[in-house]
């Protein structure tokens, strides 16, 4: 059996030199002081808890020694050139069989972490530099420090801000600048989303994403694109932002076996990001958490804590020679006070499912099989949701590296690699794709294991970048609407706001859509902030602020149309250019309606008084012009007669059936029946009406007026000839809309002339006649003909030869005529009478 050979580990003797421990709460400068150190040795390294944090002190320490002299070591990113003499490094990668002259580690007080601790613990016991040695942390480390490293230089650090309590408060009253912190995926997307919706939007920043897309997620905070953060406590470990307020949405958390409460330290340790350099910063809570307790708070403003009670610990010194031996020096209980047994670790998980597995323990003999078993157990879980899923993995690799010839077959690392290579899938699934990867990426740092290892790091680092890229994109797009963030920041500085209009009456703020104005209405682009919450009042706020100009010009040109630029809808909505601009409403009289304009921000009080002026002339001349008849048929030159059947006719909307007027018909005298055809009224078989007013345009404008004077829509639309009754109680009312009710049936007034007059007509002849053609006109069954006949006279009578239609004849009383004008009347003649009669009117 081939097996790839692994130098032991043994730690390094430690060379003399000056061990320091720089501690202090956050914004104190102490990695920077490490950074500036390391560079004036000779050689240097320095281990950060962080990967993001190893590439970003990388990049300042490139800029300042150039590239060839500066290296860069993680589990998945390795940039070692020949000449390098400063390495900045992850603490669990750092090269401790390199010799340098001053070595550093960061945020020590992670030894007391139940995860990575032991790894933090054995730093400090073992890694040194030759000249100088330095601890930068918290002081809650310090007795520990004193009784594990007796020689130890401790230098404390102040910090360089004041850090205060602001209490709490709810989330849509956080200042800007501020990061809002929970424990879980789900809150912090649930906050990210209220953020969106009453702000504009928010950066993310959770463990799980990848060092690229916490990076570019900081970026767009940085930059100013979004004034809020909600993070995770991974914003608490060394990332340096223009942070003003920390707002806790929750003080607990779940720690990978149960769910806590968070101490005052590690309060301390988040809320310290509040604030940067001499910019004092606050702290507070929110989500209805309730405020920190008083004990707690004082703590963290004076960054006063308890101590830690210990350092977690397990041994470096590992045995090989069996994967028994292997176990029981991972389980060597610690032997120094103040150091305890680490939690049971991942590697220790899978270790343990491995060695179940008969075929492993079978391979597992030797050695460098052992340690080579225990490599490939330290293989990272980077997703931590299937750790059986990843003990299979590690059991695949580690069979194959286990046989000859001793490297990974090239054609399953590219299936396994390039299933990961999509960019489609929600924000769970890309992440759950980029811990997949970086697994591959630190499976590609092995070139012992892979047969082309340099292709293998470029291709899964391309395939990271490109997945940290679409979560990026995907976060900004969920969580980020850059337009209300853009308005927002411009409103808040009292900016003065671009604004215009465009020729399809699209408004735009500082060049962003934000909705339309119809008319003198602004509807605001309904995808803000899920058109509700603060997001949506921002952008109302910013297009009612800059539309003013606009309005005014637009209330000019109304004043200025003539009556053709308005339209009035069958609804009783004016529309000017297009756009409802005002309504009908009720007036002193059924035939003159008013104008209402529609309700509007943008409108001021004299302007809304202008805009009704003019609609209302609109609307006036509209009315008089469609049912110009009833306007001329007003004058008092006609007789009292004539003006009685007019004001009934004018009330009725220009139709009435006869009976409603029989009175006044029999008081006409031949002059007056003169003067009423002149007007154009007409006396039908069973309506008195106007022609004119029949028509489709009259129509409609009569059941506007019915229906803004009585503030309900009209029982009947005037397109419909005829209609079946259902209402008893609006059909008196739809008889000045043009409609007489005739049975089962309620039939336009000139259709029901029509239909009186084939009816008259066919009684005449007393010939058969055929149903169909009177259904037909009267828009009614068969079965409905003759009750609607009835209602007009009529009654079918069934013969032999067929239907005939029968009408009742008028009286033989011969009519009386009246004399001649200027021929005196008898007293006792009926026609005085009459005279008298009319008189009296």
């Amino acid at each position: 059996m081939h097996l790839p050979i692994s130098k032991p580990f043994a730690p390094p003797p430690r060379p003399s030199g000056r061990v320091i421990a720089v501690l202090g709460p956050t914004n104190t400068g102490k990695t920077y002081l490490a950074m500036e150190r390391m560079l004036g040795f000779r050689s240097g390294m320095i281990g950060f808890p962080l990967r993001l944090l190893a590439r970003e002190n990388y990049d300042r320490a490139v800029a300042i020694k150039g590239q060839e002299a500066v290296a860069l070591i993680t589990g998945e990113e390795k940039i070692c050139p020949p000449a390098a003499r400063y390495f900045l490094c992850t603490v669990e990668s750092m090269p401790l069989s390199r010799e340098v002259a001053f070595l550093a580690v960061d945020e020590i007080q992670m030894c007391a972490d139940p995860e990575r601790g032991h790894i933090f613990t054995d730093r400090l016991l073992h890694a040194r530099g030759s000249e100088e040695t330095m601890f930068m942390g918290a002081e809650t480390i310090r007795p520990l420090l004193r009784r594990l490293l007796p020689e130890i230089e401790i230098v404390e650090r102040p910090r360089f801000s004041r850090l205060a309590a602001a209490g709490t408060a709810k989330l849509s009253r956080l200042p800007p600048r501020s990061a809002i912190v929970a424990f879980s995926a789900a809150d912090v997307y649930a906050i990210a989303e209220l953020i969106r919706r009453e702000r504009g939007g928010t950066a993310i920043v959770l463990g799980a994403l990848s060092p690229r897309t916490r990076n570019a997620q900081v970026a767009l905070y940085q930059a100013g694109d979004v004034d809020y953060l909600v993070a995770t406590d991974a914003i608490g470990m060394g990332l340096n932002m223009l942070i003003d307020h920390i707002a806790f949405a929750a003080t607990r958390k779940f720690d990978g076996r149960t769910a806590r409460a968070l101490t005052a330290a590690e309060l301390a340790q988040i809320a310290g990001r509040a604030g940067r350099y001499t910019r004092d910063g606050t702290f507070g809570t929110t989500g209805g958490i309730g405020a920190l307790d008083a004990e707690t708070t004082e703590r963290i403003e004076n960054h006063r804590f308890e101590p830690l009670p210990a350092l977690s610990w397990r041994s470096s010194a590992l045995s090989f020679r069996s994967l028994a031996a292997l176990k029981a020096s991972l389980a060597q209980p610690p032997q120094r006070p103040g150091l305890v047994r680490a939690r049971t670790a991942d590697d220790e998980f899978v270790l343990a499912a491995l060695a179940r597995d008969p075929e492993i323990c079978a391979l597992a003999h030797g050695e460098q099989a052992v340690r080579l078993l225990w490599e490939v157990c330290q293989i990272p879980d980077f997703g931590k949701v299937a750790s059986d899923a990843h003990a299979r993995l590690v059991g695949r690799i580690y069979r194959s590296l286990a046989a000859p010839p001793g490297r990974l077959p090239t054609d399953w690392v590219a299936r396994q690699v390039e299933r990961i290579n999509r960019t489609d899938g929600d924000l769970e699934t890309l992440m759950q794709r980029i811990a997949n990867i970086r697994i591959w990426t630190y499976v590609a740092q092995r070139p012992d294991w892979l047969a082309d290892a340099a292709h293998w790091q470029e291709r899964t680092r391309a395939i990271e970048d490109g997945l940290s890229d679409a979560l990026h994109e995907r976060l900004v797009q969920r969580f980020v609407d850059r337009r209300t963030a853009s308005l927002y920041g411009r409103l808040k500085d009292r900016q003065q706001l671009v604004a215009s209009v465009t020729a399809a009456d699209d408004v735009l703020v500082e060049g962003h859509f934000v909705g339309t104005l119809a008319g003198f209405r602004f509807a605001a682009d309904a995808s803000v902030g899920g058109a509700a919450g603060n997001a949506q009042r921002v952008v109302n706020a910013a297009a009612l602020k800059a539309l003013r100009s606009e309005v005014a010009a637009r209330v000019r040109r109304l004043e200025e149309a003539d009556d053709e630029a308005f339209a009035l809808d069958g609804n009783g909505v004016i529309h000017w250019q297009d756009a409802a601009v005002g309504r009908l409403v009720a007036g002193a009289e059924i035939l003159r309606p008013r104008a209402l304009p529609l309700a509007s921000e943008l409108l001021e009080p004299a302007e809304r008084e202008r805009l009704r002026r003019r609609l209302d002339d609109f609307v006036g001349n509209r009315f008089s012009h469609a049912l110009a008849p009833l306007f001329a048929a007003r004058p008092e030159a006609h007789s009292a007669a004539v003006r009685g059947l007019l004001y009934q006719v004018s009330e009725s909307l220009g139709s009435i059936p006869k009976r409603a007027v029989a009175t006044q018909l029999r008081a006409l005298s031949g002059t007056d029946r003169q003067a009423l055809e002149a007007l154009g009224l007409r006396i039908g078989g069973v309506c008195v009406f106007f022609p004119a007013l029949m028509k489709a345009r009259a129509l409609t404008v009569r059941a506007l007026a019915w229906s803004a004077f009585v503030g309900r829509p009209p029982p009947v639309t005037p397109e419909r000839t005829s209609v079946p009754v259902t209402s008893l109680d609006d059909w008196p009312l739809a008889e000045a809309l043009g409609y007489l009710r005739l049975g089962p049936r309620a039939i336009r007034i000139d259709i029901c002339e029509r239909l009186f007059m084939k009816a008259r007509a066919l009684a005449r002849t007393e010939a058969a006649f055929a149903p169909g053609t009177l259904s037909a006109l009267a828009g009614c069954t068969a079965h409905e003909l003759p009750a609607v006949l009835a209602a007009l006279g009529c009654r079918i009578e069934h013969r032999a030869g067929g239907m005939h239609l029968l009408m009742p004849r008028r009286g033989n009383r011969k009519r009386t005529q009246p004399k001649p004008e200027g021929e005196p009347i008898a007293p006792d003649s009926p026609f005085a009478r009459l005279k008298q009669m009319v008189a009296a009117q």
